[in-house]
Order: structure tokens, then sequence, then C-alpha cells
């Protein structure tokens, strides 16, 4: 399961690796969730590190020449924008938000990789207007695009503002991620099953075949794939990254989940509990992500 809500009818983005407000007209979050979803998804990109570097890598044998001005969408705390800053270091890359904690935290982590003067923040609603940054060569909008509240319009105008030739890569997460074994030891079998349920009846993670809107929108598609990770034993982290995503899911279950299946995920929950997510070492680690990259003619 992943932190990633469901669109609000004039949603913002959620966040990169998938739990983001990065762009649009969410809740305003408090400053103590905007912390807490940001360390949530930097422990997310930490961990699926490898998979987006091949994201990254595909993407990159559809660009062509190295692009000058690289934009990172919806960027979040910013894991895509060190990437693509480190893919294209002759680059200048723009990363663009809604949120000022999260491009702060961006700006304070470039700081510390030595990325600071590679990689500029611009804070904008994309659920306004496309803010005025140049010409773009590369754009990257990783779990960003189903959280606009009119995200063909988005796409209009990022075609209008790439210059011939430019790509745009969409990023979304195939699938919410899957962290436990079918039998945790308490309650029924298959309760990460039964929780995909619901959250996907509450249409969380969910978005379209972006392919016939680029096209819309004036682009070319140049290429879909899909990328996927299954690591058994999950990587260190993965506890952590799973007691987030649930603790952020919990809100969406509660009342539509059986009674016995609550209590279990109280048990999941509880970071004293002999079964505890945060303590289990029998998790695995099941992630994908979907990419189609699309040329301006």
């Amino acid at each position: 399961m992943t932190p990633h809500a469901p669109p609000h009818p004039a949603a913002g983005h959620r966040d990169h690796s998938g739990h983001q407000d990065h762009s649009g007209k969410h809740a305003h979050p408090g400053q103590h969730d905007d912390d807490g979803l940001a360390e949530l998804l930097e422990l997310e990109a930490e961990i699926l590190g490898p998979l987006l570097d091949e994201v990254v890598g595909w993407v990159a044998q559809h660009v062509g020449e190295a692009p000058r001005t690289v934009v990172d969408i919806g960027a979040g705390t910013g894991p895509g924008s060190r990437l693509l800053a480190r893919r294209y270091p002759s680059a200048r890359v723009v990363a663009i938000d809604r949120s000022a904690p999260r491009l702060e935290r961006l700006r304070a982590i470039a700081r510390t990789q030595g990325l600071a003067d590679r990689i500029s923040t611009v804070q904008a609603d994309l659920d306004d207007a496309w803010p005025e940054i140049g010409p773009v060569e590369l754009g990257w909008a990783a779990a960003s695009l189903h959280e606009v509240a009119a995200p063909d319009r988005l796409l209009r105008d990022l075609h209008a503002g790439m210059r011939p030739g430019g790509l745009l890569a969409v990023v979304e997460m195939d699938a919410l991620p899957r962290f436990l074994p079918e039998d945790i030891g308490t309650g029924r079998p298959g309760l990460e099953r039964r929780c995909h349920e619901v959250l996907a009846r509450a249409h969380w993670n969910a978005y379209p075949d972006w392919g016939p809107h680029l096209q819309e929108a004036g682009f070319r598609i140049a290429g879909r794939r899909r990328f996927g990770v299954e690591a058994r034993p999950a990587p260190p982290g993965t506890g952590r990254w799973a007691h987030g995503t649930l603790q952020r899911a919990r809100p969406a279950l509660t009342g539509h989940l059986a009674a016995d299946d609550l209590l279990a995920l109280e048990h999941l929950l509880a970071e004293d509990s002999a079964g505890a997510v945060l303590h289990r070492e029998d998790l695995v680690l099941r992630a994908g992500r979907t990419v189609w990259a699309a040329r301006r003619a």
C-alpha cells in the first residue's frame, strides 16, 4: 500500500513516489504532516532507487541530445530532480511544486549532495497555470499528472512550452506496492489483498492510460514500458515504509474492512506488537512503475 490518496475533485499532485499533494488543491496539510509525508517519500525513493535508475535510463534512450532544461513536474522533495541532475550534468533542472516546505527540503538535500547550483525551484500551483520557465527539452511527471484537476489542460500547456523534439516522461505507480506475506500470523490470510480492494474502490492511485491524452495534447508516443521489482527478503527500510503507508491508509480502511481485519491491522501498526510490520523479517517488496515517453513533434 502507499499513501497515494484518491484524486481530489480539484486534485493536486500526490508525491513521487506516488503520496503527494505537489501541485494542486488538496487540503493543506500541517507542517507535522508535511514533514512525515516528506520523510516517507524520501524513504520510498531510497528503497526503489535501482528501479528508478532503470526508468531514467530507459527515458534517456528516447531523449536524443542532452537536454539543456529539465523540468520535474510536481517534484515533491526532489528525488526525481536529483536523479535527472546526475543523469544530465550539463542541464538546468527546474523543480516545480506547490508546497513550500517540500521545496525547502528539496533545496536542503540538494545542498548536502552538491547539487544546489544545478537544481532551481519554482513554487507554483499547476491547477492555476504553467509557470514561465522558458523552453523545456525534457519534462518528468512522476506520480503527479493524475493529481492535477485538469491534466489535459496541463498537457497542452506542457506541449506549448517544450522545444520541438522535446520529450515528456509520465511515470505512474502501476499498482499499490505489496509488503506482507499472505498469512501474517494473525487473523485471516489475505489481509493486504483485502486492504487493496478497499483502496481500489476508493480510487487510490487511479489514473487513465495517458497515451490517448498525450496524443490529444499534440505529443507523439515514443514508447511505453512497465518496470517492476520483487525482492525477497525486502530491502532495509521496507518495514518503515510499510508502516508509514499503512498508517496513511488506515483512515480509508476504517469502516470498510471487517472487524477482524481491522484488529489485525492494529497489531501490524502497534510498534510494540510481536508481529509489528516495523520488526517483521518476512516482508517482501513488490512494486512497479508504468512509464510513457512522448515527444513534441
